[in-house]
């Protein structure tokens, strides 16, 4: 697979954030909770936090509107006590799932983010950052494509 680099430059928020260790490609669920437990399973297991908290904070933010933005891409996140720094997790799913999304289509992309409770400005900053990297096509595409680990890290950092 050869990969193209992304037009947009990388973004030094979002260098850190990532790491191949926290990178899921062909992630298989059932759906939405599934998937968002899932999810909070693998930040307990890195942060320490209680997976029930996690898994909660996700529940809870979804309820006010879904973090499915369009694009068969989900971003979903929640500011959690106890959480010293931001955290991430990307997935590729196997197969789609509906997600609530924007536009009614399923997902297959998925970047979790959780950040400090306190974190407002910092939140929000990230958060439109790994926004407006995955709106890109080309980003999308190559997430899509990705063969390893390292090559989505790449792709989300623009280094490939």
């Amino acid at each position: 697979m050869t990969m193209n680099k992304a037009p947009m430059p990388p973004n030094p928020l979002l260098a850190g954030l990532l790491q191949e260790n926290r990178i899921a490609l062909d992630m298989r669920v059932a759906g939405k909770a599934a998937l968002l437990a899932d999810l909070a399973r693998r930040a307990s297991a890195d942060t320490g936090l209680p997976e029930a908290d996690v898994r909660a904070a996700l529940t809870a933010r979804e309820t006010l509107g879904s973090t499915g933005f369009g694009a068969g891409i989900a971003v979903p996140h929640a500011r959690i006590e106890g959480l010293a720094a931001p955290f991430a997790v990307l997935a590729r799913l196997a197969r789609p799932i509906p997600f609530d999304a924007i536009d009614g289509l399923p997902i297959d992309l998925v970047f979790l983010l959780l950040s400090p409770a306190a974190a407002d400005g910092g939140h929000l900053a990230v958060l439109a950052a790994i926004s407006r990297r995955l709106r890109d096509r080309i980003v999308a595409r190559e997430l899509r494509a990705a063969r390893t680990a390292a090559d989505a890290l790449g792709v989300i950092l623009g280094e490939v």
